[in-house]
């Protein structure tokens, strides 16, 4: 019994270590950092030297103000028709666009329930006996472009009764109200992927962010390993987007062709590899 419970003090203190190591390395970095509208950052770093959960890992990220001179975050979606994120983008006139949630790659459209401006654009395609997948139980809500992050409370029809004119389910939601959620061992949470995210600090700014993978140069994370980024970047609520090849943060001006991220669909390290993708999270000036 003493071999097994130091067993378990050893394992814990480096469990403990490892994530302060991690966490250092992040919030330590050079942060590049560039200014693309009021009150708004795009910021990115790449880690070269596997000092990241022990991978090379390149995350991009827009840092939103919640100052009333601050962008509007709208959505924007399409019933059939996939688009890739920068063309949702330039279409919109929008400032930057990061992918949304999951969708039929084959037949288009989103899997998961999406109102804009008032319509409902898809309800949520439901597995065997109606049951919810995991990014159907959570939302994005946005009202006159401001967003928040909302938990499903298990009725049925939750998000049709919700009032906000802009709702987009997607998940699984990682942080909510400074409390870590739970995420089960299946595949998709614990393998390495190209991920999206949005979340939400203390102080009211949103966190749009990439992080690439399927590349030597950056590995992917986990949803893990996701959650520990979004909460070590100072996120009090986070949720998990479509990610692997949808994985995309377009700034327009940026670049060549405003794609900030490297793509993981052409298994190319460019800013080429975008995939198509039903909907969109947008970042729109004032009107």
């Amino acid at each position: 019994m003493r071999k097994i419970f130091f067993l378990f003090c050893v394992l814990s203190a480096n469990a403990t270590f490892g994530q302060n190591i991690d966490s250092m390395a992040l919030v330590n970095a050079s942060w590049n950092s560039q200014k693309i509208a009021a009150k708004t950052k795009l910021i990115t770093y790449h880690f070269k030297d596997k000092n990241l959960f022990n991978a090379n890992q390149n995350i991009s990220f827009l840092e939103v103000g919640a100052s009333k001179n601050s962008p509007n975050i709208a959505l924007g979606s399409e019933e059939k028709e996939l688009k890739t994120t920068s063309v949702f983008g330039k279409e919109n006139d929008a400032l930057a666009a990061i992918n949304g949630t999951f969708f039929d790659v084959k037949n288009g459209g989103s899997v998961d329930f999406i109102k804009v401006s008032g319509k409902v654009v898809a309800q949520n395609q439901l597995g065997k006996n109606e049951k919810r997948a995991r990014h159907q139980q959570a939302a994005l809500v946005i009202e006159n472009g401001k967003l928040e992050i909302k938990k499903w409370d298990g009725s049925r029809n939750w998000e049709n009764m919700l009032p906000e004119a802009n709702i987009m389910n997607t998940g699984p939601l990682l942080l909510f109200n400074q409390q870590e959620q739970f995420l089960d061992t299946a595949a998709f949470n614990r393998l390495r992927h190209p991920r999206s995210a949005v979340g939400i600090k203390a102080n009211g700014r949103i966190i749009l962010l990439t992080v690439d993978g399927r590349n030597e140069n950056s590995a992917g994370m986990s949803l893990f390993e996701l959650a520990k980024t979004m909460r070590w970047l100072g996120c009090v609520s986070a949720i998990n987007l479509d990610g692997g090849g949808s994985t995309t943060l377009w700034v327009s001006g940026y670049g060549s062709n405003g794609v900030v991220n490297y793509p993981s669909d052409n298994k190319l390290w460019d800013h080429e590899g975008q995939r198509k993708v039903a909907n969109v999270i947008l970042l729109k000036k004032k009107q």
